[in-house]
């Protein structure tokens, strides 16, 4: 393992190091917001109610569309990279095969996203003069979000919570981060994956949230902690 030691805080990674704290800070810091936005302006039960949602609030309807979480996403980029530089000693290859899947994911989910295409539909049904151009923006509203649950959406909440729980794992094993951060990450997505248990799953999967927004605290300042290594000498 000594050879490996090094891989916790390379001075070289710094730059890496401090990005993906900040980045996972951040989302730490979204999610309060998400939570407030869904209690001030509940889902509506129909692409009509969506569509006055985004043309009333167009911001409020647009986190209601988790376009937040297409910006968690897009920073958890920067903290997948990060901890596949500070886990990889533990066990190379299943920290790159995680963190491959990770990034899958995080497309996944990205594609998924119905956000901007029903604020654009509800521009376009706002603007419609007859009831058949707007049944037409009904109909794609309603396509739309039937596939924001859809296969994408699938394959990335399923994938992204077995990676959370791998890497939990490997946390665990690893020096670089303590052992609740590890818990707090392999939980979390256990828990997430209550989702799928019936009629329940929803109200299973909230209480993920909570774990998640621990880890991501706890994890933004241990990278950040990471990025302020020493830079390594110069070979004599």
């Amino acid at each position: 393992m000594a050879p490996f030691l090094d891989t916790a805080q390379p001075s070289s990674w710094r730059t890496l190091y401090r990005t993906a704290g900040v980045a996972a800070l951040l989302t730490a810091a979204m999610i309060p917001i998400q939570i407030a936005v869904f209690f001030a302006y509940p889902f509506p039960d129909t692409v009509r109610g969506w569509f006055r949602l985004l043309h009333d609030a167009p911001l409020a309807g647009l986190v209601d569309l988790d376009v937040l979480l297409v910006v968690d996403n897009v920073l958890l980029v920067m903290v997948a990279l990060a901890l596949f530089v500070a886990l990889r000693h533990v066990n190379p290859s299943v920290v790159v095969l995680a963190t491959g899947l990770w990034l899958l994911s995080i497309a996944a989910y990205i594609a998924s996203n119905p956000a901007f295409q029903m604020l654009s539909l509800s521009g376009g049904f706002a603007g419609a003069t007859s009831e058949a151009h707007r049944s037409t923006f009904l109909a794609a509203g309603q396509a739309a979000l039937a596939g924001w649950e859809g296969t994408a959406f699938q394959v990335a909440y399923v994938t992204g919570s077995i990676v959370g729980i791998v890497l939990g794992i490997v946390m665990l094993r690893s020096r670089v981060f303590g052992k609740t951060t590890g818990h707090l990450l392999l939980w979390g997505n256990a828990v997430g994956l209550g989702l799928y248990v019936p009629t329940i799953g929803v109200y299973i999967s909230i209480f993920s949230v909570l774990f998640l927004e621990i880890w991501y605290v706890l994890v933004g300042r241990r990278l950040l902690q990471l990025g302020r290594a020493p830079a390594a000498s110069p070979p004599a």
